[in-house]
């Protein structure tokens, strides 16, 4: 995959990838924790810096919800969107209901050439929406 994208295959580079695929929509301090649980002496710009090309590689995906810390997944080159949670901050995938990107269609393009819609859905994760329904029940 590394190789793929032209970039050397690195411990810290293949240590980035495995957390991210690991832990779907992690922050960096996750990611970071996760790679230096195998590689100790990594440093955190080392992880800043791996995030940031295999990001620009297209390997792995950077959002970042309104109010939130950029998150990371490896589901890439699909056209997928996000559903997040007002309460706890949960991410999760939401398939694409009308399929090829960009997949709205804007009113305007004002000169841009549009590749990507980017939908981010947000509600309340099951576990918060009990917990509401819980407290407004007292």
């Amino acid at each position: 995959m590394l190789r793929a994208a032209s970039l050397r295959v690195t411990r810290p580079r293949v240590a980035v990838l495995d957390a991210v695929a690991a832990h779907p929509h992690a922050d960096t301090d996750t990611v970071f924790t996760s790679v230096r649980t195998v590689l100790p002496e990594v440093s955190r710009q080392a992880v800043y810096d791996v995030l940031g090309a295999l990001t620009r590689a297209g390997l792995v995906r950077r959002i970042e919800p309104a109010g939130s810390v950029a998150r990371y997944e490896s589901r890439v080159g699909d056209n997928h969107h996000h559903v997040v949670c007002r309460s706890c901050g949960a991410i999760a995938d939401v398939d694409c209901a009308v399929g090829e990107a960009p997949c709205l269609t804007a009113s305007t393009s004002n000169g841009f050439e549009i590749d990507e819609a980017e939908v981010i859905y947000w509600g309340h994760c099951p576990q918060c929406t009990i917990e509401r329904r819980a407290r407004t029940q007292h």
